[in-house]
């Protein structure tokens, strides 16, 4: 696994003791030499300002960042604002999002100038800077958990392709066979892009158990079981989460997965030792 194959996610601090940890955890990333990091961005753009601020940082550093966009509760012209300033940056990249619904919008709260998909989103990116972006779109191995039905979800992620996307990223999983027969599905459906595997790190129980019930992410009920049976022994649990998240991105390697993108919840460790595993030769 080289550089080419993995990226690494952070969400945009909100205090200055969040901006000075995460300039040194991702100082302690960068040794990793990732092929961009993302950053994060709010339903609505409620973290644009931070997420633009994080990014500059990132490329003053000398790294390639990726922004992500939200459309959900945007305008046309308020991403349209948006897409001029990145580009005025010199950013190439986008993680192209329908992100989460605003709190109090219901069906009848879209005005027509607003975006109800991500497909919707992508196609006005392409319309307004060409293919200036690179445009990467979530993909979802265990269905989305609003989708009507496997096949429904399927169709969603073959419009975002169709519409102007380059690649893909996953919401994290520890199936593996998820992510291969989601990868299988797409390739006949003729969303030929690179699927990226989205890889969550295992620190921490409760807070796993929370996001996954959130987005929808399946943990195994071995695992399930395993985490609960070591109660507060938090070093119980990282050990373990390394094991079984290292050899989950063994596999996904070994069968063909594009690349890995870390979602590091601005922390360096567990990222960090997991590549070290990994072998990555320019370690």
């Amino acid at each position: 696994m080289n550089r080419q194959n993995f990226s690494i996610e952070f969400f945009p601090p909100k205090t200055p003791e969040g901006v000075e940890k995460l300039h040194i955890a991702r100082a302690q990333l960068a040794a990793l030499q990732p092929k961009y990091f993302s950053v994060t961005f709010g339903a609505g753009g409620s973290t644009q300002k931070g997420t633009l601020d994080t990014v500059l940082d990132i490329r003053r550093e000398g790294h390639d960042a990726a922004p992500h966009l939200s459309c959900m509760g945007s305008s046309r012209d308020s991403l349209r604002a948006i897409l001029a300033e990145y580009k005025s940056h010199g950013i190439r990249r986008l993680v192209a999002l329908r992100g989460d619904m605003p709190s109090g919008y219901g069906a009848s709260g879209f005005s027509s100038d607003e975006f109800r998909y991500a497909n919707e989103l992508i196609e006005f990116i392409r319309a307004e800077t060409g293919d200036w972006f690179h445009v990467e779109v979530a993909a979802y191995p265990e269905v989305h958990p609003q989708a009507k039905s496997p096949q429904d979800d399927m169709k969603n992620f073959v419009r975002k392709v169709q519409a102007g996307a380059d690649a893909a990223i996953t919401q994290y999983f520890y199936n593996a066979d998820a992510y291969f027969r989601f990868v299988d599905d797409a390739h006949q459906a003729g969303a030929d892009v690179p699927i990226v595997a989205g890889i969550m790190p295992i620190t921490n129980y409760m807070q796993l158990m929370r996001f996954s019930d959130m987005c929808g992410a399946e943990i195994p009920r071995w695992i399930r079981t395993r985490l609960a049976g070591y109660g507060d022994d938090t070093a119980a649990i990282r050990a373990f989460g390394l094991d079984v998240v290292t050899g989950l991105c063994e596999r996904l390697l070994a069968g063909g997965a594009p690349g890995l993108h870390f979602y590091s919840l601005n922390q360096a460790t567990a990222t960090l030792e997991i590549c070290r595993r990994l072998a990555r030769p320019s370690i």
